[in-house]
Order: structure tokens, then C-alpha cells, then sequence
């Protein structure tokens, strides 16, 4: 199997049983749901699907709730045509609603945080504006890029510091929804620093006080602060996405691909999963094969070890969502079997327990003597991702009673877990997925495999079953 998992934006191409069905089978691991767009009852419908696809499959499927977050949009009653050397009149959302002329700007207070001589980009960088001058609380600018300027998108201001709640009324509503609907993550946009996680976690245990185990979180690196505070954010993190669409606007282009890779060779440090997102192959948009560039993105986020890469709307609403699944899947595969994936030398890790030393200790001997699988209980997750942080060559197998735990695996590099609920006991669940792996035909009389459990770790010869 490929250890490289795929998240895929489920949206109108690919919300019917029948086309999640296919692009599970494709080799997709975790849904993610836009909640920039589309209202509750769509996403209900979605989560439905994606479950229902999943027992028809019999795959395991994580679902990722993505918040809009404080994303900064366009309020104008009818498009505006603007040439380079135009000037643009950026005005209060309120300014527009009572008839008055100018590109409304929907978040209050963004204007007076304002300065001049500053970029203002629309649509990802479609239209630009260079402002130039404050005026009774309207902000004159200049065009340097020019376009037709469109109600509902996105603004972007690099090098702002803008003071916005990370968590908006709408993301307050979603979030509710989500836990009510039981998602396995939860992505917060717009993350500027580590507190903004502890907020989120905060409020999910105000929100539903009862539940045991919460919705893993997963900031999303996006702005000029992300990466200012990235060692604290991914501190407080469960997972990371490098979400390259916004970040590739609020710093210079050219360092994207080396903020990629620190990114995720941080994340690896920390034993966090880690996720690259945006336009990997956008081109299948329209058309049934990706440029080679596209591939080459592919592979080096493969290359780099990144637990998974990311569809947005090539699956969400693109052409082609079936076959983009399968030409990601097939590059994962040829890249992680190819010499250019292999992991020279033992990955570091911030974590100094005891217990990490051990887990270290059965990659070395799995690596050193060659055994054909590891296996591990684990209850919370946390021995499968310390195992995965190794990369190891061989397979990981886990045994948990925890549906959650079950689940937050699909993401986790390596891994696939099996679910045996009711049963805590560690040496009956290890029994249980040596059974289970036999019947799969993962492993077979003869192997050598090494167990993980009571803290320990044990090698032992799988048996051939006596029949009666």
C-alpha cells in the first residue's frame, strides 16, 4: 500500500456515494469539508455520504472539517472593471449597503489598520491595489494589476498587521456542527500563533463538556505570522497544513517550496502529522492528465515525507475527481518506491521520553533485521505516530478499541490501523489483528513480526494456524 495519504475536498463533483466510493478505492484516506462554503444541511448530507461510502468499501475514512476563519471578502452590488493606473476607493461594507460607490470590504475595522504605500490583492492576486491615501475613513488606491473586481473575494494584505478574532461567529456555529456530527479534525484558517489553538481547544470543551476525546486540530500555515510563530504553532498543533494558496500571497512566491520543507521537517521534529494543500494538480481541473509540474509537486511533498497531500478543487469540483485520485495515487507509489524516498539516517525528534526511546529502539531493530511487520496497540494514537515518525520501510499495523483513534489514523503517515471495539485487553487485541492481517494476507505463516504492547516490544514468528 502507499504510505502517503490523500485528503480530498469533497464538494458537487464528488458528494455522491457512488463517486466517493470510487475515489476511496482510488486511494483517498481523509475528506475534507469547505465550510467557506455551502450551508449545515449540505454538509450533513456529506458526512452521510462519506460514511455510508466508507461501509461500502469497507476503507477507513477520517473527515477533516475546514473553518473559513476571518478571511477578509469584496462587498460590492455589481462587478468593477479596473485597468492598470485606475484609481480604486476601498470603503466600509456599510458605505455599500446604503448605495454608496467603492470596493466594500466585509470585516469591520480592517480600513483604519490600514497604511499606505501598501498591496492590496484580490482574488489571489488577480487585481492588485497600491494604496495611497487615507481619506475620511476611505483608503484611495492605486491599480498596478488590473481585472474585473467581483463580489464575495478574497482579500489579501501581506505585511498587515491586522488585529482579527481567530475564531468568527459563523466558525463558532461550524464548530458546533462538527462536534455534533463527530469529525475526526478540525482545520482553524488564518492562524497566527499558538494561543489561537489553545482558544479553539478551549472552546470545543465549552461547547460539549462531555465528550471524552475532541476533534484533532489542524492549523493551517497561511500568513506572514504563521511562519514568524511556527515553532509555538506546531507545538500546540495535532497535525499541520502547509496551505500554500494564501501563503504564497502573503510572502514572496519564490519561497514557498523552501517554506514547504521547513515546515515539514519541523513537523516531523515534533512528531506532528503534516499535510501540503493547494493546487497539486489544479491543471485536472479542466483536463484528464496534469503537467509535469504538477507531478514534480506531487513527488517532492512524497519526497520530503509529508504524512499527505492535499485535492482541493481538482475533487471538489473539477472534471475529473475519480482519475486525479488515481494520478496521485500513482505518483505517491512510484516515488515512495523509488531510492529517492528513503530516509538515510534515524529522523530526530524533540520528544526525549522513555517511551520514545523504546519506539525508536523497534524501528532500528525492525530496520536492522529486516522483519516483515510491525505491530502496536495503541489507544490514543500516540505509539502509531511515533512509529510513523521513523518512516520505516516496513508496514505498520495497529490494533485499537478507540473508533476515534481508528479513524485520526487514516492521516497518519504508514499506518493503517484495525478496530476491535470492546476489547482493552493488549495481548487479545494483538491476537486479534495478527488474525485479522493473516486473513488479509498481509502477513502469512513464517514472518517475522514485531509487537508492540504493555510497553514492550517482542519478536516473535507467525504461526501456522492448527486445523481441527
Amino acid at each position: 500500500m502507499k504510505q502517503t495519504k490523500i485528503v480530498a475536498t469533497i464538494g458537487p463533483s464528488s458528494m455522491s456515494v457512488e463517486i466517493l466510493s470510487e475515489i476511496i478505492n482510488a486511494g483517498v484516506n481523509v475528506c475534507r469539508l469547505n465550510f467557506s462554503h455551502s450551508e449545515h444541511p449540505w454538509h450533513a448530507e456529506c458526512i452521510a455520504n462519506i460514511r455510508e461510502a466508507s461501509k461500502q468499501t469497507g476503507k477507513t475514512i477520517a473527515i477533516l472539517a475546514d473553518l473559513q476563519g476571518p478571511r477578509i471578502r469584496t462587498f460590492i452590488r455589481e462587478d468593477i472593471p479596473l485597468s492598470i493606473g485606475d484609481e480604486a476607493l476601498l470603503v466600509e461594507k456599510a458605505i455599500v449597503e446604503e448605495g454608496g460607490d467603492g470596493i466594500g470590504i466585509d470585516q469591520p475595522h480592517i480600513l483604519e489598520q490600514l497604511k499606505e504605500g501598501k498591496q492590496i490583492l484580490i482574488e489571489d492576486g488577480k487585481i492588485i491595489l497600491e494604496s495611497i491615501q487615507k481619506e475620511n475613513g476611505n483608503l484611495r488606491c492605486k491599480v498596478t494589476m488590473g481585472g474585473v473586481v467581483k463580489n464575495h473575494k478574497g482579500m489579501n494584505f501581506p505585511g498587515a498587521q491586522l488585529k482579527l478574532p481567530v475564531l468568527t461567529p459563523k466558525d463558532e456555529k461550524d464548530i458546533r456542527f462538527s462536534l455534533e456530527y463527530d469529525v475526526d479534525y478540525i482545520a482553524l484558517s488564518f492562524v497566527g500563533r499558538g494561543e489561537d489553538i489553545i482558544t479553539l481547544r478551549n472552546l470545543m470543551k465549552q461547547i460539549s463538556p462531555e465528550k471524552k476525546q475532541y476533534p484533532m486540530i489542524v492549523p493551517k500555515i497561511e500568513r506572514q505570522d504563521a511562519i514568524e510563530n511556527l515553532d509555538d504553532i506546531i507545538r500546540e498543533a495535532d497535525a499541520v497544513m502547509v496551505a500554500r494558496g494564501d501563503l504564497g500571497i502573503e510572502v514572496e512566491e519564490s519561497r514557498v517550496v523552501i517554506l514547504q520543507k521547513e515546515i515539514i521537517e519541523k513537523c516531523l521534529f515534533q512528531v506532528k502529522p503534516v499535510i501540503v494543500a493547494t493546487q497539486m494538480l489544479e491543471s485536472m481541473m479542466e483536463n484528464p492528465r496534469p503537467t509535469r509540474a504538477e507531478v514534480s509537486d506531487v513527488s517532492n511533498a512524497v519526497i520530503d515525507h509529508a504524512d499527505a497531500t492535499m485535492l482541493s478543487g481538482e475533487t471538489a469540483g473539477g472534471k475529473y475527481p475519480v482519475e486525479v485520485v488515481k494520478m496521485m495515487t500513482d505518483i505517491i507509489k512510484n516515488t515512495e518506491e523509488s531510492p529517492f524516498d528513503d530516509v538515510c539516517d534515524t529522523l530526530e525528534m524533540r520528544l526525549k521520553s522513555k517511551y520514545a526511546f523504546m519506539v525508536r529502539g523497534v524501528y532500528e531493530f525492525a530496520r536492522s533485521n529486516n522483519v516483515d511487520a510491525i505491530l502496536a496497540t495503541s489507544a490514543t494514537g500516540y505509539t502509531a505516530r511515533l512509529l510513523s515518525h521513523f518512516r520505516p520501510k516496513t508496514s505498520i499495523y495497529i490494533a485499537t478499541e478507540n473508533p476515534i483513534t481508528h479513524r485520526q489514523l487514516s492521516l497518519v503517515w504508514g499506518v493503517k490501523s484495525f478496530l476491535f471495539e470492546g476489547e482493552s485487553n493488549e495481548d487479545v487485541l494483538i491476537e486479534l489483528l495478527v488474525q485479522k492481517l493473516k486473513q488479509e494476507g498481509n502477513i502469512v505463516s513464517g514472518n517475522e513480526v514485531v509487537t508492540v504492547f504493555h510497553a514492550t516490544v517482542k519478536l516473535q514468528r507467525v504461526k501456522e494456524e492448527k486445523k481441527s
